[in-house]
């Protein structure tokens, strides 16, 4: 068995304008401080790294790298979940999704999508510049619109767009094969992977791409009432990645998982801190360690309530909490007797026997 690594921090939700938040070197001060030792790095913010420049060149890399270590701390993961969202954006999204990219492509979604698959390129050459094997990203959505089958759809019509998303991410795919990175896809709703079914339908349609993996975020799966240990179980060979969420669902007469579109305060499903949602995480940490999971165990803060520095320290430490040191040895070999085969002949009655 393999000890999880952690606990490490997801830096999308706390870089900022203002210090310590505003620079890869202090942010990860700041980090170590509350005992993170892994940081994973939002590739789209240039406040944290220059991904053009980190997938030419090894020594910006090692820059890079050397940075969060005089923090005592790794690079765990480069995340490209915003520019994985632009892969596919069905176009009722546009407008909303333009914030996503640079300025120049606001209102061009094709010139939007042929940068955001060369983001993508680019981030898995960054990752193998800097020895990471995983890459945290979302697979992009042209069905979602259509994810309640009301009005009827049209015959062929989640095929069509899953064949398309196929189209697009194989060789997205073939590009991370070629870096020796696994793609990493966050179930999510908003993204057409967003359970094990559609990432299933994905799968088939790119040859069970051994690149096309999972990074396995339970409180989405909270919010879809979707049973997050057996997924855990069912998909424990493609679990690459690991975001530490936790989340609460509480429905009501008035209101279930379609949340009545409410702010994320007034759902029935919500984020919250860890340790003060509904996650197991006792269950899920034993099972990723039965399961040989040795990757990092990152903290991603979303919560519509509690502080987000006050969430990043709690979290530190539940995590640490939570991390299971594995046994190299079995509880019981003190009371081994050290048998051979001849003796467990004997032993079943089989002695005498052919």
């Amino acid at each position: 068995m393999k000890t999880i690594k952690g606990p490490a921090l997801f830096l999308a939700q706390f870089v900022g304008d203002d210090a310590p938040f505003n620079s890869l070197d202090a942010i990860c001060g700041w980090a170590a401080g509350l005992g993170y030792k892994g940081v994973q790095i939002p590739t789209w913010d240039r406040r944290l790294i220059d991904l053009e420049r980190a997938a030419s060149s090894q020594d910006y890399c090692d820059e890079i790298t050397g940075t969060v270590a005089a923090h005592g701390m790794e690079v765990t993961e480069l995340s490209t979940h915003l520019q994985g969202q632009l892969v596919a954006a069905h176009p009722v999204y546009d407008e909303l999704l333009d914030g996503f990219a640079p300025p120049e492509l606001h209102g061009k979604p094709a010139a939007r999508q042929a940068w955001a698959c060369e983001q993508v390129r680019l981030a898995a050459r960054a990752s193998r510049r800097m020895g990471l094997s995983a890459m945290p990203t979302f697979s992009g959505a042209l069905a979602w619109p259509f994810l309640y089958p009301f009005p009827q759809r049209p015959p062929g019509l989640i095929e069509s767009a899953f064949d398309e998303l196929a189209a697009r991410w194989r060789p997205l795919l073939d590009a991370c094969e070629e870096s020796g990175v696994d793609a990493c896809f966050e179930l999510h709703p908003g993204e057409d992977l967003h359970d094990g079914v559609s990432y299933e339908m994905f799968l088939d349609r790119v040859d069970n791409h051994t690149r096309a993996n999972l990074l396995y975020d339970p409180s989405h799966f909270v919010l879809q009432q979707l049973d997050y240990l057996e997924h855990l179980e069912i998909y424990r060979d493609r679990i690459r990645a690991f975001h530490v969420k936790d989340a609460e669902f509480v429905p009501s007469g008035r209101q279930g998982v379609y949340g009545g579109y409410q702010s994320w305060v007034d759902r029935a499903g919500r984020f919250r801190s860890l340790g003060d949602g509904q996650v197991d995480f006792g269950r899920i940490f034993s099972q990723m360690a039965a399961h040989d999971f040795d990757g990092w165990a990152v903290l991603e803060w979303e919560c519509a309530l509690k502080h987000p520095e006050d969430g990043a320290r709690e979290g530190a430490e539940f995590i640490a909490r939570h991390i299971i040191r594995v046994t190299d040895h079995a509880f019981d070999d003190f009371a081994g007797a050290g048998t051979d085969e001849g003796a467990n002949r004997r032993i079943l009655g089989l002695e005498g026997t052919t």
